[in-house]
């Protein structure tokens, strides 16, 4: 007896290359834990999901325009979004990759305070990092647009206290 092979099966895409996407930004970004990705990836649902919900709002709404504004320039504020973004942006450019690069590593690298994302990490994780005030220890700290000028090496950091000493800046009070 014959078998009728009426199931149809897509050879070119498979459910295991799903988590491909996931663990190529991962190691790109240098996430460390799986968690924080699912986090990032789960606000860029909410956030899309919200564009279609106001989308959906007639167009000459008071509310609507109101809050496309707001969400708009909160997005902005984060370092999600350019200038002038609409709403149709988001689909495409608020993704987790965005979210990764608001990241306090990968700002440092983009400042040059780091030569490589892992470096950054290691700096972060030992405390040599502040950003304002507070010293980071957490690498998935989220560094938006008005914070992005005030991410600087700690006062006794050896980092700095090199980058002193190269530069002969290096004062006698410092060595104490």
């Amino acid at each position: 007896m014959r078998r009728s092979f009426s199931r149809r099966h897509d050879f070119l895409s498979w459910k295991s290359d799903a988590g491909m996407r996931e663990t190529k930004v991962m190691r790109r970004y240098h996430i460390q834990e799986r968690d924080d990705y699912h986090k990032y990836n789960t606000l860029v649902g909410k956030i899309r999901h919200l564009s279609l919900r106001l989308s959906t709002l007639p167009a000459e709404d008071p509310f609507r325009s109101k809050q496309e504004s707001q969400l708009l320039s909160k997005l902005y504020e984060m370092g999600l979004l350019d200038t002038g973004a609409k709403m149709s942006d988001i689909m495409e450019k608020v993704t987790v990759s965005a979210f990764c690069r608001r990241r306090l590593p990968i700002v440092m690298c983009r400042l040059r305070m780091s030569e490589t994302v892992k470096q950054a990490v290691t700096y972060v994780e030992q405390g040599q990092v502040r950003v304002g005030t507070d010293v980071i220890t957490d690498p998935a700290f989220m560094v938006t647009r008005n914070l992005e000028d005030f991410v600087s090496w700690l006062d006794q950091s050896h980092v700095k206290r090199t980058i002193a000493k190269y530069n002969d800046e290096l004062d006698d009070f410092d060595l104490l």
